[in-house]
């Protein structure tokens, strides 16, 4: 997913400053899925207002604590948004996953071990999901948002079975 996309979503929501905006990925999981450097989220709010994209509406000053700078989309940012959500949606799903390149050479690794980094993955994927899940429980979520949840529960729960059964067929545990 697009950083620019993201960040554009979010403000189609309401005016919001930068370190909202990476409390809102964190807690509606959004980052269970998209993964980016939290600099990257500050560089990219910076270069969609220096597009026009987005512009600052106030800085909240307090004491003892730094400036918020409030955000929102502009029109010029609306449009963009709308083509970026069109373009996201045309692609593909991608078929990548960091354990298919450890199991194209499985062969070669110390069974004991390999069933043993197997537990550690399968006992990740299902905190993974038990996590997706409390979200959704906690959440007023929108029907994107919701889908989203959804459609990673149930992808997460379908690995773990995956995973159980190479478990089962290759180190027989």
């Amino acid at each position: 997913m697009s950083l620019k996309l993201l960040i554009l979503g979010l403000l189609m929501e309401g005016e919001k400053h930068p370190y909202e905006i990476q409390q809102q990925v964190k807690t509606r999981g959004i980052d269970c899925y998209v993964k980016y450097a939290k600099g990257s989220l500050y560089y990219a709010i910076n270069q969609l207002e220096k597009g026009g994209m987005i512009e600052i509406t106030q800085v909240i000053r307090e004491s003892n604590r730094p400036d918020k700078t409030m955000y929102r989309i502009t029109k010029t940012g609306e449009a963009e948004f709308q083509e970026l959500l069109l373009q996201e949606m045309r692609k593909p799903m991608q078929l990548t996953n960091p354990i298919y390149t450890a199991l194209t050479f499985a062969s070669h690794g110390d069974p004991a071990k390999m069933g043993e980094a197997l537990v550690v993955n399968i006992q990740e994927v299902q905190r993974l999901a038990a996590l997706l899940e409390s979200i959704m429980e906690q959440q007023q979520l929108n029907w994107g948002a919701k889908t989203i949840l959804i459609g990673a529960i149930e992808h997460l729960h379908a690995e773990v079975r995956w995973m159980e059964r190479i478990r089962e067929q290759s180190w027989g545990r």
